[in-house]
Parts: C-alpha cells; sequence; structure tokens
C-alpha cells in the first residue's frame, strides 16, 4: 500500500486535474506515480517540466530508456524498473536489451560508455574523475551528450527516490531490482 495516498483524479482541484490530463495525454494513462506527485501540484509540475525539457535533448528515447534503467537498477527502485523496462519495450528495446541496459550494457560502444556513465555517477553522487569523462568522450559522446547524460539520470534519481518515500503501487508487469538481470543480459550477449 503506497505510504503517501494518490490523488484521484475525479475529485482533484482543477490545477491538479490539468496537470493530470496532461499526464494522460501523454502517456494514454496516469501513472500511480504522477498520481501520487500530485499531492504536490509543484512536484508534479517540476517532473512534467523535467521530463518535456530532456524529450528535447540529443539521446534518442531508447537512449534515455537505458539510462532509466541502468538509475534505477543501481537504487533498487522496482516501480521504475517496471516502468521503464514497458516503455523501453515501447520504444523497441528488446528483453535482452533491457536486461543489459540496467547492468550498464549495450552492444552499441557508444550507448554502452553513456550507460556506464550514467551508472558511475549514480554509484560516485556524481564525483567523477577526468579518466570517466576521457572513456566516454573516446567513445564519441560530445560534451552536450554528457550534459545530458547527467540530466536524465538526475530526473530518474528524483523519481526513484520519490518511489522509495511513496512507495505507489506499481502499476505496469513487475520487475523487481536485481531479478534475473545477470541471466537475461548473459543470454543476450551469447547471440
Amino acid at each position: 500500500m503506497s505510504r503517501i495516498e494518490p490523488v484521484d483524479p475525479n475529485v482533484a482541484d482543477a490545477e491538479t486535474r490539468a496537470l493530470l490530463d496532461t499526464v494522460r495525454r501523454k502517456l494514454g494513462a496516469v501513472p500511480n506515480m504522477t498520481r501520487t506527485m500530485a499531492r504536490s501540484p509543484a512536484v508534479l509540475d517540476a517532473y512534467l517540466a523535467f521530463s518535456g525539457a530532456l524529450a528535447k535533448t540529443s539521446l534518442s528515447a531508447d537512449v534515455r530508456e537505458r539510462i532509466a534503467l541502468a538509475v534505477g537498477e543501481v537504487n533498487g527502485c522496482d516501480y521504475c524498473l517496471s516502468a521503464h523496462s514497458a516503455i523501453g519495450r515501447k520504444v523497441g528495446l528488446s528483453q535482452e536489451e533491457v536486461a543489459a541496459a540496467r547492468l550498464g550494457r549495450a552492444d552499441d560502444p557508444k550507448t554502452s560508455a553513456l550507460l556506464v556513465f550514467a551508472r558511475e555517477l549514480v554509484l560516485r553522487r556524481g564525483e567523477l574523475k577526468d579518466a570517466d569523462l576521457r572513456a566516454v568522450r573516446a567513445a564519441g559522446a560530445t560534451d552536450a551528450e554528457v550534459a545530458e547524460v547527467v540530466a536524465v539520470a538526475a530526473l530518474n534519481v528524483f523519481t526513484n527516490w520519490f518511489n522509495h518515500v511513496a512507495d505507489p503501487e506499481i502499476d505496469f508487469p513487475i520487475v523487481r531490482a536485481g531479478d534475473g538481470v545477470s541471466a537475461a543480459a548473459a543470454a543476450g550477449s551469447e547471440r
């Protein structure tokens, strides 16, 4: 049971209802996380603005989803892993690619370097070394992409932490941190 009660869109005030309608238009549904964020319209508005802005980055939707999966796995956020596994599949990721992303891996060297960078960023709370920047740049990442990875990772840390605190009911096919990810990623790499 959620530790912060989700807002019922049918009885929400006008401002909150408008924000939830934005979510519905964008996703086709209103997930429990956003209904819970709606307890504070400012929080939901900030989340929507940040995620909307990041949709305009040079990072493709599948790379942003892979980063979300890598960060969600590091932070052990079952809600975000469930949501981004489902969304990742919608943007074209295979089950093996989803599992690999959770471990910070991808077949494409540049994408792999971006995922390693994102994981290290979270694991070391932003305290990366010059060698980390050299490695991601050597794989072809631009400074703009580095900045965008930091922002996408930060958005996902926010949602991971929000979900740890609020504990909304997972309304996607459930994925648990650590569950079978190593075996699935290994199976995908054997091809």
